[in-house]
């Protein structure tokens, strides 16, 4: 089950469409579908969660705690609608683009991939860039 929730007045467009593609990814990826969390927030709200969890004074545009076991995906993203947007702007995308890179980036790492070192980043970017463009196929990107 994929879930949409937010502290801020954010409200995710295709919702349905959007948790189709993740779950579309999560299937290609070879794994299954547990629990997956989006929690939308502002940059206060991740900044906090930043500090108290992960020890970092920084701003993120995202947190995310995995719970998976084997093969079964599971976890709580929590995404910066503000971070995501300032950075949209940033790289010259969509908002929606960067969001649903964000959103793709967390499956991502739940699937076992890492973004520590430049080759890691490399494919983290690929498959990134394969997953957005299938996102077309089923009608998510706005």
């Amino acid at each position: 089950m994929i879930e949409f929730n937010n502290t801020n007045d954010f409200e995710l467009e295709n919702a349905e469409s959007v948790s189709a593609w993740l779950h579309q990814v999560i299937v290609e990826e070879k794994k299954e579908l547990g629990e997956l969390n989006y929690i939308f927030c502002d940059d206060d709200y991740l900044h906090k969660m930043n500090v108290e969890f992960l020890d970092h004074d920084t701003l993120t545009d995202v947190i995310s705690f995995d719970y998976t076991e084997g093969i079964v995906i599971s976890g709580d993203v929590y995404i910066s609608t503000e971070r995501v947007a300032d950075n949209a702007k940033d790289f010259k995308v969509s908002f929606s683009d960067e969001l649903h890179r964000v959103m793709v980036h967390g499956v991502l790492h739940y699937c076992g991939y890492k973004d520590k070192t430049d080759k890691d980043q490399d494919v983290m970017t690929e498959k990134e860039n394969y997953y957005l463009d299938k996102r077309d196929v089923i009608n998510c990107s706005t």
